[in-house]
């Protein structure tokens, strides 16, 4: 049979429980409230995030364009539409090269061009037609027509 002192031990054993129960239901909504609060942080900071992404996005193509119109040889191409300014840079400088070496190389082929175009200063040498490979007919039928041109003149 139980006795009394029994029945008080399991009394202060329930009450200690109790207890502990409420401790541990205040822990677990302390622990509740503070994880909803992470979660609306976390909310906050993922959207401030995306709007930051949003204006480096915008502030690296005004420097795209502003970078283009400073430069106006370099074909808007050959610069990649990046997030990072430093990627754009290293792709002006790239087209940089590219529009260099193109330009010289235009450079050199007029050059050729001029070269191969050239006429010599003066009036060139006069000199008369190579008449060895004609037959003596053929020379005999030039030579009165040179004489007739002179006398024509």
């Amino acid at each position: 049979m139980a006795t009394h002192d029994d029945s008080e031990d399991i009394e202060e054993q329930l009450a200690d429980s109790r207890a502990q129960i409420e401790a541990l239901q205040a822990s677990a909504a302390d622990a509740e409230a503070r994880a909803a609060t992470a979660r609306s942080d976390l909310t906050e900071a993922r959207e401030a995030l995306s709007s930051a992404q949003t204006t480096i996005r915008e502030a690296a193509a005004k420097y795209r364009a502003a970078v283009l119109a400073s430069a106006p040889d370099i074909p808007e191409d050959l610069v990649p539409e990046a997030e990072d300014i430093a990627e754009i840079d290293r792709g002006i400088e790239a087209a940089r090269r590219v529009v260099g070496r193109v330009r010289e190389k235009m450079e050199e082929e007029t050059a050729d061009q001029a070269r191969a175009l050239r006429v010599p200063a003066g009036a060139p040498v006069r000199r008369t037609p190579d008449v060895s490979s004609l037959s003596p007919e053929d020379k005999i039928r030039l030579g009165l027509q040179q004489a007739a041109e002179r006398e024509s003149r």
